[in-house]
């Protein structure tokens, strides 16, 4: 029988990119939660969980002064202040390297600490870990019990036969043909809340991430869901409409929601979509969906809502996407975003450059496709060839070549080389910029029409500009400063192309829906002076720039717009 002398300790950690209802450290409160509820350790160890941001500002200052290297040390002497006995890292990308290094300088100040990783990071190859004493792949929040149970009792075990978890041996290593056995995962109506048990509040990062389900039923070959279960497991209705009236009830603003695929099941879409309306109504709602289940009934169930969805297209080219497992029919697709600009709902796209037989003229074409749906953002990203995945193991056969440290990003194809891939940054920076910050939704397409430009021309024509022209970071950007870019270069475009007299309506579109935008987003008012009345410009026909320019009389108007009752309005003052 083993006696405890007294309660042992654990820090649940990880260290985020930002404070935000997306960075919020989920999965090390998951942990946290079944460690607490658990039977076996709940009265036998506390539990605490701490997280940190590189946005903190003595993190900012350690990471400019002496680099990772500063950071991980700050982090190990706050973690080591309560003397843990032991302590679980969550692992990403993004933080590998500095909680690696915070591990190693924690041993020097408490070597007697258990150290433990989890995270997507382990799950890809806990083999690659040297730092950790014991590492998690898989869904960790049953075998972390286990393991806290085996080390209470006998503390000095080095070893562990615990179903995923895998004790720090420098012999072993990992290669493609190697097996990574998975954590046994809790079924999803026995796992704890860490809303409801008090472990996480949403309000302190501003909003919520919300797991309705795990899995995924589809194996695009980029993701680490591509080696998971091809199902999906789907928590309780019960349990998220207690954690939707939790999150009415700390009156948070934004939620957004963990699931790859929040659409695969029709009925259960449009059934929570029917709770959060009558549950929290004033809430917006980020979601993730797939275009090809989307139909006019679950358009129409989005649109009740105040909502965005973010949807992976990742390429236009339909054999491009057989090289990661996807698919795409593109009337089908068209047909089906056609529903969400209908009904009026918010999308956005993704896009991947530097996939495996893709080219620079074939990520500007699929750009093309993308924007000509009108896409409220065009998210563009770097292909990462992530440790875990099925293109990791396939990546050399496809002659990719890529960092082998975190991100991880492409370095070169045989179809994409490090100059073209350079190009694609430059160009994903550039409409970033003026596309998706710059809010050109409303006006983008009638812009090009006038000018009769495809979008990823007038694009890379802006990156290159904006080469000439900007001295400091994009990332500083105020908004008003992107629509003096954009207005700047819509100008020069405009005269390039001897169209001049059209120079005065888009300015006012652009004029109009920037500080309508701006409005919506953080209620700030706007006053402005514009070349017709607002009325006409806002008018269905304001987007005909030619047919406006030559059929409706200037009028100079000192306009004000502001938050009315029913959201961003103008008025001539």
């Amino acid at each position: 029988m083993i006696i405890y002398d007294k309660m042992k300790s654990l820090i649940c950690t990880t260290l985020l990119v930002e404070t935000s209802p997306q960075g919020l450290p989920l999965g090390a409160a998951c942990i946290a939660s079944a460690v607490k509820a658990d039977s076996r350790t709940n009265k036998k160890i506390s539990v605490e969980l701490v997280d940190f941001s590189l946005e903190e500002q003595d993190i900012c200052l350690a990471r400019k002064n002496g680099g990772d290297d500063k950071v991980a040390s700050l982090i190990a002497n706050r973690l080591s202040q309560n003397k843990p006995d032991f302590l679980a890292f969550s692992v990403y990308v993004w933080n590998r390297v500095i909680l690696e290094k915070t591990c190693l300088e924690l041993k020097q100040i408490l070597p007697e600490c258990v150290c433990i990783a989890g995270g997507p990071e382990v799950t890809a190859n806990p083999f690659s870990f040297n730092s950790f004493d014991f590492m998690i792949a898989g869904q960790g929040e049953r075998a972390m019990v286990e393991l806290l149970e085996q080390l209470l009792c006998h503390p000095e075990s080095q070893k562990c036969e615990i179903q995923g978890v895998y004790a720090r041996d420098s012999s072993l290593s990992c290669d493609a043909r190697t097996e990574i056995i998975r954590a046994c995962p809790l079924p999803p109506d026995v796992t704890v809340s860490p809303y409801l048990d008090g472990t996480l509040n949403p309000a302190k990062y501003g909003g919520a991430l919300w797991e309705l389900a795990r899995g995924c039923p589809f194996k695009c070959s980029y993701c680490y869901e591509s080696k998971g279960e091809k199902k999906i497991a789907y928590f309780p209705i019960e349990r998220l409409e207690k954690e939707i009236e939790l999150f009415a009830k700390k009156n948070i603003s934004q939620v957004f929601v963990l699931d790859p695929t929040y659409n695969a099941s029709k009925e259960r879409a449009i059934k929570m979509l029917k709770i959060i309306e009558k549950k929290a109504p004033g809430m917006f709602f980020y979601f993730e969906a797939r275009a090809e289940f989307i139909d006019r009934e679950l358009a129409r169930a989005f649109a009740r809502i105040p909502c965005c969805l973010q949807i992976g297209l990742q390429s236009a080219n339909p054999d491009v996407l057989k090289n990661v497992n996807r698919t795409l029919e593109k009337k089908r697709f068209i047909k089906n975003i056609g529903f969400l600009n209908e009904e009026g709902v918010i999308f956005g796209f993704d896009l991947i450059y530097g996939l495996p037989g893709d080219n620079f003229n074939g990520f500007c074409e699929s750009i093309d496709f993308a924007l000509s749906l009108y896409p409220n953002n065009l998210e563009l990203f770097c292909l990462s060839v992530l440790p875990g995945t099925d293109l990791h193991d396939a990546a050399k056969g496809f002659g990719l070549e890529w960092e082998q440290t975190p991100p991880y990003h492409v370095l070169k194809t045989p179809q994409f080389n490090e100059k073209d891939l350079a190009r694609a940054e430059k160009l994903a920076q550039a409409t970033n910029l003026f596309y998706t910050k710059g809010r050109a939704v409303a006006w983008f397409n009638p812009l090009l029409y006038v000018l009769r430009e495809k979008p990823s021309v007038f694009l890379k024509k802006f990156a290159d500009w904006l080469d000439e022209k900007l001295t400091h970071n994009l990332l500083s950007l105020t908004d008003m400063q992107i629509e003096e870019f954009q207005l700047d270069f819509v100008r020069k475009s405009f005269h390039e192309k001897h169209l001049d007299r059209c120079y005065p309506a888009a300015e006012d579109l652009i004029k109009m829906h920037g500080a309508l935008g701006r409005c919506t987003y953080d209620g700030s008012e706007s006053n402005f002076t514009t070349n017709y009345h607002p009325d006409d410009v806002m008018s269905e026909y304001g987007t005909d720039i030619e047919f406006f320019t030559e059929n409706c009389g200037k009028q100079k108007c000192r306009v004000k717009v502001f938050l009315g009752k029913n959201g961003a309005d103008w008025r001539v003052v």
